[in-house]
């Protein structure tokens, strides 16, 4: 993972790391662990990451990854933002899962970089 992050610098001076990948990078907790662990040897604890660097079985509630995932951000304090177009997924639980995450703000999921940037800085 290590030349594919890109720390950016926020509207009010905040260090958010965006990554930025072709590939599928978070396939499981390890993966979001040592992603977490970058970015906090980086300064930060915001991070941009889009729908595509994530295994497509995140987004279905069932299996349970997206709550084993987000929940170690949770723990440790990270923020993330999770770019995209989320239109695709018809799924009710997981329309309600994005509203819910994104009153929460801990977790986010917008549809640019630009949005994202946003809800990380306030």
């Amino acid at each position: 993972m290590n030349n594919k992050y890109i720390n950016l610098l926020a509207t009010n001076g905040t260090s958010i790391i965006e990554l930025r990948s072709d590939n599928i990078e978070i396939t499981c907790v390890q993966d979001a662990l040592d992603m977490m662990a970058e970015c906090n040897y980086r300064g930060s604890n915001k991070i941009i990451l889009n729908i595509k660097n994530i295994i497509p079985e995140f987004f279905d509630l069932k299996t349970g990854i997206a709550g084993e995932i987000l929940q170690k951000f949770s723990n440790y304090g990270v923020y993330l933002a999770i770019t995209g177009s989320f239109e695709k997924f018809t799924s009710k639980s997981l329309r309600s899962f994005i509203l819910e995450s994104n009153k929460q703000k801990q977790v986010v999921f917008v549809e640019s970089v630009r949005d994202a940037i946003t809800m990380l800085s306030e």
